[in-house]
């Protein structure tokens, strides 16, 4: 079962395949990207460990050769040492702008590698091969790259797009619940955003998801790979609706920084959180009913995940610093922090008239 989402932007386009044995069918894929039958990739030790040889195998049969590098897996991985770390060994392997770089991993994989390849003789073309949720359905589509900072997540980077991303939903079998579930939390995201149809799908479809139907999550992947496609063809540098994207994410960067981008809290997770904060933030303000909210939070929590502040491990900051760290975000206009509220589910919006201490009650009340 095969599923193509076609990325429309004119002179950078590219598809995402979406379904199982790609892993196996890589080669027939990226070989006609190559000018030379060579590709380099770039994996975490977890991810390496599992899907590596797969992958060369696969090249191989279609007469690729690959050099790999592994890193460690992990957030912290998203840091300048990691950075530099990359562009040597590319340098190393002496790739030329002509080449392919392969980013096989989850989100930090991909945002770095993909950064790497951006400023790499001032642009490398690079594959995405997600293997978690998470990067499937959000991360590995639309071009955003980076790394982390001390001031905060994704600070620093580069719109550098893809050449092909193939999401083998196959390698979702080797997650565990919890790095599922928090992939699912950009899953749902993007019914919230948008889609009320594909959410309530999800109210559906959600625990057949989680329990490994591959008809389901191939669906699912695909529908939401193709909501962020049809975003970014029209915003691809988000001056404007790609900021629906960030639903959730205003609160999730704050706990992430809060907690040390550790463990402590995955980035899907605190999506979840944050979606169900923002809705929460939406119903006090008035925007949308109080059903809206706690329909969120009654799917999140059907599916065992996080929803509150509460439901972190450890001690958290109080809201008013939770509010400041809110401050660095990217998403910050002329000193003004920009939310993105909703009128209800599926009807999302970007604003910055928020007023602080409504966030603060919120926060309070998580």
């Amino acid at each position: 079962m095969r599923e193509t989402v076609h990325v429309n932007l004119p002179g950078r386009d590219y598809d995402v395949v979406i379904g199982t044995g790609l892993l196996a069918e890589a080669g027939a894929h990226i070989a006609p990207l190559l000018k030379r039958s060579r590709v380099v990739v770039i994996s975490d030790e977890n991810v390496a460990a599992l899907h590596l040889s797969p992958l060369q195998e696969g090249l191989r049969s279609h007469g690729i050769d690959s050099a790999a590098m592994t890193l460690p897996a992990g957030e912290a991985t998203k840091s300048w040492p990691h950075l530099m770390t990359c562009v040597d060994w590319l340098l190393d392997q002496k790739v030329e702008r002509g080449d392919i770089v392969v980013a096989l991993g989850g989100g930090v994989i991909g945002d770095l590698v993909g950064f790497a390849a951006a400023i790499l003789r001032r642009g490398v073309r690079f594959v995405q091969m997600p293997t978690s949720l998470l990067a499937q359905v959000d991360s590995s589509v639309g071009g955003k790259t980076g790394i982390n900072a001390r001031h905060g997540k994704n600070l620093i980077g580069a719109f550098h797009q893809p050449s092909l991303v193939l999401a083998d939903v196959d390698v979702l079998g080797t997650l565990n619940a919890r790095d599922f579930l928090a992939g699912y939390g950009e899953v749902v995201k993007y019914g919230l955003l948008g889609d009320a149809a594909f959410f309530e799908w999800l109210e559906g479809q959600g625990p057949a998801l989680a329990a490994g139907d591959v008809p389901a999550r191939i669906e699912a992947v695909r529908r939401s790979v193709q909501m962020k496609a049809d975003i970014v063809a029209r915003d691809e540098t988000e001056q404007g609706e790609r900021a629906l994207l960030n639903l959730g994410h205003t609160f999730c960067h704050a706990l992430e920084a809060a907690t040390g981008y550790s463990d402590r809290l995955y980035h899907g997770e605190g999506v979840a959180v944050g979606c169900a904060l923002a809705f929460a933030l939406s119903a006090r303000l008035g925007l949308c009913s109080q059903e809206e909210p706690s329909r969120v939070r009654a799917h999140l929590r059907a599916m065992g995940m996080k929803t509150d502040l509460a439901d972190i491990d450890g001690d958290l900051p109080g809201p008013q610093a939770l509010l400041d760290l809110m401050g660095q975000d990217k998403k910050v206009v002329n000193g003004q922090l920009r939310f993105v509220l909703a009128r209800g589910i599926g009807d999302a919006f970007v604003t910055g008239d928020v007023p602080p201490e409504a966030v603060l009650d919120v926060l309070r009340d998580a």
